[in-house]
């Protein structure tokens, strides 16, 4: 009787710990959610917008009087950048809202205080077609530098910001496409639209914009909920990331696309671009196997990423980073960040594509393969002649890449 006794006692209570810790993480799960995708009120806030009359778009008819455009499942990371799968008419699609004003880029320093933010408050009513290309352009120049074809960039961005497709630009659309241009991946699309590696956009609405769904979202092809990603050891996650990838010819496929990525924003039509962070959840693939850019949010202009950390201080290098990835000195004389970053994008893709490319590589190009990948690793953007090694190291992946896939069903 007490050994029955006893195993109800530690019955019931395992039972009440395992109701506790599966209420606690519903729980957590649950706030989580609810502070990440907050699709409602982003919503809400555009369709108002637009029912009022100021802001119009390709899309809001879809989003706000049609309810054509759906809201599906929460991809969002972070509060104020909210990322949903979509489905607009019967085509998929990822819907992107900005739930605050564009955040600057972010050293860690204090934050200074914030100012009310007024949405969609330029241009104003009364500003010419004329006037808001200047404003583009004044715009595109501060975050691009000098490029001798900004003209033909404005056309486009006008072109695209015509969305019922009637020849001009309204107000209210005028006043959605400059919200958009303040974020750097909706100018980085705009810019590489006819790209293969760039997801299509396909519509707007003040500051939320419809991009193409891409059917895997990591160069992996596995996703754990959160709380058993908290328990996994990294480097057994790590191991565990390499089993669920595709076949090897799969694999270079994909790393071929991101090598030509790498070469379309390196030194292209209006300037070079930043890769500020390469992590494998970034980069996705079509059904193809062909690279699509999931995140292009810590892409950004060479230009205005110098502009912002130049006389930054710093008591070490690593008050001199951005993101994950660009990376400057700290100038110990001045106690200041230089502006040059230290690796090319190459280098970064490289160290990303090294365990992808080589677990499971054919024997007969494994040796090339790791060595080429070395090369590209150790680039420096302060070597002598480094645009020349770094086409010469591109050049040399993507063929040996390519040679061995060329013959196969997946090339």
């Amino acid at each position: 009787m007490v050994r029955l006794s006893y195993m109800r006692i530690k019955y019931l209570f395992i039972s009440w710990l395992v109701v506790f810790v599966g209420s606690w993480i519903m729980y957590v799960q649950y706030s989580t959610y609810t502070e990440l995708c907050r699709g409602h009120d982003c919503r809400k806030i555009i369709c108002d917008k637009y029912k009022t009359g100021v802001i119009d778009g390709s899309a809001c008819s879809s989003l706000c009087a049609k309810e054509t455009l759906y809201f599906g499942k929460c991809l969002s990371t972070k509060p104020n950048n909210q990322i949903y799968l979509g489905i607009w008419g019967n085509l998929q699609s990822v819907i992107k809202c900005q739930m605050e004003e564009a955040a600057q880029l972010d050293f860690g320093t204090d934050p200074e205080p914030k100012k009310e933010i007024v949405l969609f408050d330029k241009p104003t009513r009364g500003t010419t077609v004329e006037k808001f290309k200047e404003m583009v352009y004044s715009l595109f120049k501060a975050k691009l530098g000098e490029q001798g074809n900004l003209s033909e960039l404005v056309n486009l961005i006008l072109s695209f910001a015509d969305g019922n497709k009637d020849g001009r630009v309204s107000l209210p659309e005028a006043k959605s496409a400059w919200a958009l241009l303040q974020l750097e991946e909706f100018l980085l699309m705009v810019i590489l639209q006819d790209k293969e590696h760039t997801p299509k956009l396909m519509g707007f609405c003040g500051d939320l914009y419809v991009t193409e769904r891409v059917e895997y979202t990591s160069l992996y092809g596995i996703s754990l909920p959160w709380i058993i990603e908290l328990l996994i050891p990294s480097g057994f996650r790590r191991s565990m990331d390499q089993w669920f990838t595709p076949s090897w010819p799969r694999k270079a496929k994909i790393a071929i696309g991101l090598l030509e990525f790498v070469e379309d924003i390196f030194h292209g039509p209006y300037g070079n671009f930043l890769m500020c962070d390469t992590s494998a959840k970034n980069l996705g693939y079509n059904d193809k196997y062909d690279l699509k850019m999931m995140d292009m949010r810590k892409i950004v202009p060479e230009i205005n990423l110098k502009e912002i950390i130049k006389d930054r201080q710093c008591d070490s290098d690593l008050d001199c980073i951005y993101g994950t990835d660009c990376r400057t000195l700290c100038d110990q004389s001045k106690m200041r960040c230089t502006t040059e970053v230290i690796q090319p994008n190459l280098a970064k893709a490289c160290q990303l594509l090294k365990d992808y490319l080589l677990r499971g590589a054919p024997s007969d190009i494994h040796e090339e393969l790791e060595k080429q990948l070395y090369l590209c690793i150790a680039l420096k953007v302060t070597a002598n002649q480094m645009e020349m090694e770094h086409s010469l190291i591109l050049n040399n992946l993507k063929t040996l890449l390519w040679k061995k896939i060329s013959h196969t069903n997946d090339s």
